[in-house]
């Protein structure tokens, strides 16, 4: 079994001592049974990961950090994953799956069928959680680095920058097919409703293509995950 993964973003310094999160001192201690010596792996998000082991008492869990290693396990696909806001918990469940698929970016965006509306405050609760969901995630899957969550912004001032290559998901649209493509590969989808013909016009004028996931009508959460598997299998490390 391997060593339990902790995202500690302030891990820097090999033989450091630092105190453990509350949740990850519970996971450790309560429900992995964990004892001072016992082996973690500590990484801070921006690359590689430490050897580390657990030190402290059972009421004042630390870590004790070790060697750093440049061990990576990004995709050699960049990904940004456009992601028009949906209800409920539906954009928590597409950074979880996202991340572990590899995503280097996902930026949420009001859309004109997005229910679910976030005022500036709701939209920095929500992107702390979503930074939060996304560094669990890392735990489980073995990435080093987190991704990018951007700020909540709407589409259109999302499509203001020129994308190198860009696929707006709609059933009207045709397979992709090609050569790999220029990186960032940009992925913009709907949420509940889809995009508007108007939303799709003002993506393809900023460069992106329409293109079609199949035959079937996917939820937005599905279809973010099946586009994202569908690049990482055909231009990524999934094949």
């Amino acid at each position: 079994m391997s060593a339990p993964r902790v995202y500690l973003p302030e891990a820097a310094v090999s033989g450091e001592e630092l105190a453990l999160p509350a949740e990850a001192a519970r996971h450790l201690v309560k429900a992995l049974r964990l004892a001072p010596g016992d082996a973690v792996t500590v990484f801070n998000g921006s690359g590689g990961e430490f050897t580390a082991e657990l030190a402290g008492s059972a009421k004042n869990p630390a870590v004790r950090v070790g060697e750093h290693h440049p061990v990576e396990r990004e995709s050699p696909l960049a990904t940004v994953l456009l992601a028009g806001l949906s209800k409920g918990d539906k954009l928590d469940w597409v950074v979880q799956k996202a991340t572990e698929l590899g995503v280097s970016e996902i930026q949420p965006v009001h859309t004109a069928r997005s229910v679910r509306r976030l005022d500036p405050t709701k939209a920095a609760k929500n992107r702390q959680r979503w930074h939060k969901i996304a560094a669990g995630a890392c735990e489980q899957c073995g990435r080093n680095r987190l991704p990018v969550i951007a700020e909540v912004t709407d589409l259109a001032t999302a499509l203001g920058e020129p994308v190198a290559t860009g696929l707006v998901l709609d059933e009207a649209g045709d397979p992709a097919t090609g050569r790999p493509p220029a990186t960032p590969l940009h992925l913009l989808l709907g949420p509940e409703g889809g995009l508007t013909a108007e939303e799709v016009a003002a993506a393809e004028a900023a460069g992106f293509k329409r293109t079609a996931l199949g035959p079937r009508t996917l939820r937005t959460e599905t279809a973010a995950v099946t586009a994202l598997t569908w690049a990482q299998t055909k231009w990524g490390d999934l094949g």
